[in-house]
């Protein structure tokens, strides 16, 4: 019989493994429809950010850490450089940092 201070390392452990799917959002920007229905093949929108602004590092809608893009073995990737506290990772599409 487990007491109830071993059931949450327990059901902790059960979530270990888990796989979440984790977003990259590298900016966002607004246009009108007229706009979207130009794009094509070869098409670049731009975000209105510098390139060395940190990227936003999302897990289930929220942001949970900042980073930078990196290549690793000819992939994309981002190295972490902030990770938010609990209470200051806003909802993602929300105020920006």
């Amino acid at each position: 019989m487990t007491t109830p201070s071993q059931e949450p390392a327990g059901a902790l452990d059960l979530l270990m493994d888990m796989e979440i799917p984790i977003q990259v959002r590298f900016g966002k920007t607004e246009m009108v429809l007229r706009e979207v229905l130009t794009l094509g093949d070869g098409s670049a929108v731009e975000f209105h950010r510098p390139p060395e602004e940190p990227v936003e590092i999302l897990v289930n809608g929220r942001v949970v850490a900042w980073g930078t893009v990196v290549a690793i073995q000819g992939n994309y990737g981002v190295r972490v450089t902030e990770v938010a506290g609990p209470l200051e990772a806003p909802k993602a599409g929300g105020e920006e940092r």
